[in-house]
């Protein structure tokens, strides 16, 4: 099994996070998994090439995913994922923290945040779903990330990863 992970981040926590997923998908019992991790910017659609998997990341910003991320998902061919797995993730503010500030929770409620939209993009190049949109959460707009989301980012991936292995048996 060949795992992509494509990922953008501002201050760091993405990158972290993305990491973390790349970690999980290596993690115990995922012998014959090759895992490659990059920068949507340095990422080109024929990497796509064996792909079984891929999952695709950003941090929420303006209640969307950056515009790295939306390039590189634009310039993917139609069809580019027919027959790949998918799924995406994002950092966010917590629910917490959204809910002290009235405008964020009513833009939150409109908008949602970067996962979503890019599970969108990545279906209608022709990718199956493996897991819904997951958001890891950080203290603040610079980070950190909040205590434990590391290790949730790690078991995410490995749930993940045995959803698409159980979905090619």
């Amino acid at each position: 099994m060949k795992a992509l992970v494509i990922y953008d981040s501002q201050f760091g926590n993405t990158a972290q996070v993305a990491r973390a997923i790349a970690d999980g998908l290596r993690s115990a019992g995922a012998a014959g998994v090759e895992v490659v991790l990059q920068k949507a910017s340095e990422a080109r659609p024929e990497h796509l090439a064996g792909a079984t998997l891929v999952i695709v990341g950003s941090p929420t910003q303006k209640f969307r995913p950056t515009s790295a991320i939306k390039r590189w998902l634009k310039r993917l061919p139609k069809d580019a994922l027919a027959g790949v797995h998918v799924a995406a993730f994002d950092t966010r503010f917590t629910e917490e923290m959204i809910n002290t500030h009235r405008v964020l929770t009513r833009f939150v409620a409109i908008f949602g945040y970067a996962a979503e939209p890019i599970l969108e993009a990545l279906r209608k190049k022709g990718g199956r779903v493996a897991a819904p949109a997951e958001g890891f959460y950080v203290s603040d707009t610079q980070g950190p990330l909040v205590e434990g989301e590391i290790a949730r980012a790690t078991e995410w991936a490995c749930q993940v990863r045995t959803r698409v292995q159980e979905a090619k048996r």
